[in-house]
This record gives C-alpha cells, structure tokens and sequence, in this order.
C-alpha cells in the first residue's frame, strides 16, 4: 500500500527542470507600466512638452540657383499659439547685416523683386551675384512660452563664365617650349579650363593618351594654362580654349600656331653673305681713301678770303704800295 502511494507522488510531482523555471518567473519582478507603453506614446508626451513653443523649420537650407533666375528662402512655422507673430528677414554678408523685410515691407536692394510667400518664406526674382549671402528668419510670437526663433539659410547664386581670354603663340621653332594661356574671371563657382586642338580635346597629360606620344605638354585645369616642354611638327594646328562651371561654359576663338623648323644650314649661309658684304664695303672704302677721295684740296694763299696772285695777270699798284717800296729801297 505504501508502496503504491509513493508511486503515484513521484508520478505527480513536476520534473527538476520544470520546477526551476517555475520557480524562476515567480522571483522575476512585475513589469512596469511605462515600459509596456508604446514608442509613439512616449513621443506624444515629448512633443506635449512643446506646445506653446514658436518652432520654425526649412524645406531647404542651402538653396543653389543661377543668376537672373527665382529662388524661394522656405522658412515655415511648424508650431506657435500666435495668430499674427511678428516676421523678419535680413541679409548676412561678411560683417554686414542689413534687413531684407521688416514691418511688413521689402528692404533694401531687394525692394521691387522680392515679396513674402504664405506667412514667412522669401522669394526673389531675377537673382543676380551680389544676392550670394545669408539669410536669417526671425520670428517673434508673443502669446508662446517661448516667444523667438530663427532659421538661417545659406543662398548661392552660380555664374555662367563669359568668354575666357586665349593668348597662343602664332610660331615656335621645333624643340623649343610654348605656353598657351586661358583666363576668365567672371564666373561662380570658379571655372575650370580645357583645351582643344583641332577640334579634338586634349589630356591633361600627354602621356596618358596614346593618340599624343609625339607631343610632350601638361594641361593645368585650374589656371588654364598649357604647356609644351618641346614641341613638335604635329603640335601645329587651331587652338581653343573651354571655361566650364555648374552655371555654363564659354569658348575663345580659334587661333593658330605653326611649329617651324630651324633652318641651321639657312643660317649660316645668311651670316656669311652678311660678312661677305661687309667685308666689300671696308675694302671699297679703303681704296679710295687711299686714291684721295677723302682728301680735302685746300687753296694756296694766304687766307682764304685774300685770293694770291694769278700768274700771267698784270698787277695794278696803287700809290701807297709804291711809296713802301721807295722807302724799303732808300732804307
């Protein structure tokens, strides 16, 4: 019997493993509350915490535009308990601030293209270079706990480059060096540069093209400078230059330059004829400076406005000459 009776106890009691884990989730602490709520409950508290706060926010803070075209400045207020706030802009550049709208009017440069879109955001038409600045959006709601905010947004206007200066030299000997030159100074951001010969484009690097192993020059894309170490009979050809930027490109006209080879033996030849011909003209003046060209005749006589005595020509005394001449005699 009591055999029987253990039999059925150890058939009724749990495994040991069972029995642990049972034990386990008894000791294990209630879950709170606020750990069963949601991410998005918590969310709700978080942005309950704001209300009565002006918050402003932008569809885009670093707008890019191309001159003479329209841009909107969005500055958007997202939360605020003030029906009419209070609503300005101005223009940051360097350490100047002016103000681009202020009691409910366009300021400034601005004035006549620019207007107010909703309640905050800017517009401007017909941007032009001197736009590029910083825009600040100040609003004021007095009937907020936290009454100001402001958004600041960054303008770039772009500058399509005008038509770069080229200077190419119109002839180079074979084997000498030669510098093409390209600037422009009008675009934004800074262009870079590119050169063509003959319609065709040319690496920075001569080297890396196989199509310009005869040719030994570098490309510089920043200054637009390039650069023949020695150039060579197939160097010769139309020359032009690109300026490119996000905003646009322009071009030089073409210009030629000839590679011409040194003539050494033409040369040579030239300085011999020019000795040659300089020798003649010393030994022509030679000989007549010695047949007497170059000799003065001077006249004979006393002075040269008291002519002598011609022979064969009767001489006519006058009355004091012969008085001398008796006196020179009796003397």
């Amino acid at each position: 019997m009591r055999a029987g009776t253990a039999g059925r106890a150890e058939r009724a009691a749990p495994p040991r493993p069972l029995r642990r884990l049972v034990m386990a989730l008894r000791r294990r602490p209630p879950l709170r509350l606020c750990a069963r709520l949601p991410d998005f409950f918590l969310l709700l508290l978080f942005r309950g915490c704001l209300i009565g706060a002006v918050n402003l926010k932008s569809s885009n803070r670093n707008p890019v535009v191309q001159e003479f075209e329209s841009v909107e400045l969005s500055c958007i207020i997202t939360d605020s308990q003030t029906n009419d706030p209070r609503i300005e802009w101005k223009k940051i550049q360097g350490d100047q601030t002016a103000y681009v709208f202020f009691d409910n009017k366009i300021q400034g440069d601005l004035a006549g293209r620019a207007e107010v879109l909703g309640q905050t955001s800017l517009k401007i038409w017909n941007v032009t270079r001197k736009d590029s600045a910083l825009y600040r959006c100040e609003v004021v709601a007095r009937n907020d706990r936290k009454e100001i905010d402001e958004i600041t947004i960054e303008l770039i206007v772009q500058v399509k480059p005008v038509t770069p200066v080229c200077r190419v030299p119109k002839a180079v000997p074979v084997g000498k060096t030669a510098t093409l030159h390209c600037q422009e100074s009008e675009g934004f951001p800074r262009p870079y540069y590119s050169w063509y010969r003959n319609d065709m484009p040319l690496p920075t690097d001569s080297r890396v093209n196989p199509r310009f192993r005869n040719s030994s020059f570098l490309l510089n894309s920043e200054t637009g400078t390039l650069v023949f170490s020695a150039v060579h009979k197939e160097d010769s050809g139309q020359y032009f230059c690109i300026a490119s930027n996000d905003a646009g490109s322009a071009r030089c006209e073409e210009q030629e330059m000839e590679v011409y080879d040194l003539n050494i033996a033409g040369i040579i030849g030239g300085v011999l004829v020019v000795l040659a011909v300089l020798a003649l003209i010393t030994l022509g003046i030679c000989c007549a400076y010695r047949r007497g060209y170059f000799i003065n005749n001077r006249q004979d006589g006393e002075s040269y406005k008291t002519p002598g005595k011609s022979d064969g020509v009767n001489y006519i005394r006058t009355d004091e000459e012969e008085k001398k001449e008796r006196l020179i005699k009796d003397g």
